[in-house]
């Protein structure tokens, strides 16, 4: 970890090969950046203030991910000014994830491994220091690790071949695949690149991902008849190119065709976990099925809901849309009507109206843990960052 902390926190807006769509980008709006800024700056109070002041951790159902949420949300905090010296309550908080440091190199404390591990892995990158950089190449290899190859090993011969699922310490045994934790997995590896840019031929001894294999799996989880022939494909036009969970699985409910065929249906947070998926493991603008996820995602763009499932997960809804679209390069979406929409603007001013009177936000949906304001005050705050760079 030799970069220096402000290259690693561009990198988390930068280095992408996906470009912006032949859209006009809209003017920046730099009173929203203020309001942005000032909003921010309550939210990482409300979240000093729900800090285990002798641990130094964030949560209880998940302690290593929410830390690791957290630290990365005061990090990317848009007034921050790297290299400055990280307040005593964040060295804590990292002290915290190095305690809960596995020999595997995971980075947990007993069960959903890489999930935690992964976003302790961004948390660490966006404060990179030469003493923990060996803990750092560990999480890498442990999340590469938990890369699915069922079956015959080195062929894509089982649907959950190539993802990445919630994860095992037990070796050879990693857990069936979702996009959820696979979005999670690319994006910690796509951030841990910068530790093996100057290493030379040590570089060549560091395992790699089978990206040929995670491309394979994400189109296995997209609504897409030309690239995923599974009976559980929709067919319906206003599936097309979204995602659902895994292979066979969703969480926007099913339908019946005409021909007897149960059809999985496309929703919002998990496309969006989809394209940015697509786009970390090497799919560029042209590719047809980064263009179909686009159109879903456009034609249904909305921020009073995670589309198809309503209030449940609306703030990961939130929080993805802002890494994807931003990996994506993409400034405005072109909606059904034809309108096109500054995504950031639109996003931002909700996510600010929204806002709690002690600086938190909330979900009254508590399903996937958002009833805890610390989780969902984590996930707007990294959703605001983005936004707030891209204005």
């Amino acid at each position: 970890m030799r970069l220096p902390a402000t290259l690693v926190v561009l990198a988390i807006f930068t280095g992408v090969p996906l470009r912006s769509q032949t859209l006009t980008a809209p003017a920046r709006n730099e009173s929203l950046k203020q309001e942005i800024q000032l909003a921010y700056a309550r939210g990482l109070a409300f979240l000093k203030a729900k800090q285990n002041a002798q641990t130094g951790q964030w949560g209880e159902a998940e302690p290593v991910a929410f830390t690791g949420l957290a630290l990365a949300a005061a990090m990317m905090d848009p007034a921050r000014k790297p290299p400055d010296a990280i307040p005593a309550n964040l060295e804590k908080g990292y002290q915290f994830l190095l305690k809960n440091v596995k020999p595997d190199g995971g980075i947990y404390v007993q069960a959903r491994a890489n999930y935690n591990t992964s976003l302790a892995l961004v948390a660490l990158m966006l404060n990179p220091k030469l003493e923990n950089e060996q803990v750092a190449l560990a999480a890498r290899r442990f999340i590469i690790g938990q890369q699915n190859d069922f079956d015959e090993k080195g062929r894509t011969d089982n649907p959950f071949d190539g993802g990445i699922g919630y994860g095992s310490p037990k070796p050879n045994q990693p857990a069936h695949a979702d996009m959820s934790n696979t979005h999670f997995a690319l994006e910690a590896l796509h951030y841990a690149d910068s530790l093996l840019a100057d290493k030379g031929d040590a570089a060549k001894n560091e395992p790699k991902l089978n990206f040929a294999a995670a491309i394979e799996f994400i189109q296995r989880c997209q609504n897409r008849p030309e690239s995923n022939d599974a009976s559980w494909v929709s067919r319906d036009p206003k599936d097309y190119g979204g995602f659902v969970y895994a292979p066979g699985e969703t969480r926007g409910g099913e339908t019946k065709t005409a021909d007897g065929r149960i059809a999985l249906r496309s929703y919002g947070s998990i496309s969006y976990a989809g394209l940015m998926s697509f786009i970390y493991a090497g799919l560029d603008a042209n590719d047809p099925r980064v263009k179909s996820v686009v159109q879903w995602l456009s034609e249904n763009f909305t921020l009073d809901e995670n589309p198809g499932l309503g209030g449940e997960g609306r703030y990961y809804y939130y929080h993805t849309m802002a890494k994807a679209l931003s990996a994506a390069k993409l400034d405005v979406l072109k909606l059904k009507d034809g309108k096109l929409i500054d995504w950031r603007a639109e996003l931002g001013r909700k996510l600010l109206n929204i806002q709690q009177g002690d600086g938190s936000w909330k979900n009254d949906a508590g399903r996937w843990m958002e009833s805890d304001d610390v989780l969902v005050t984590a996930y707007t705050l990294l959703a605001l960052a983005r936004v707030h760079q891209g204005l």
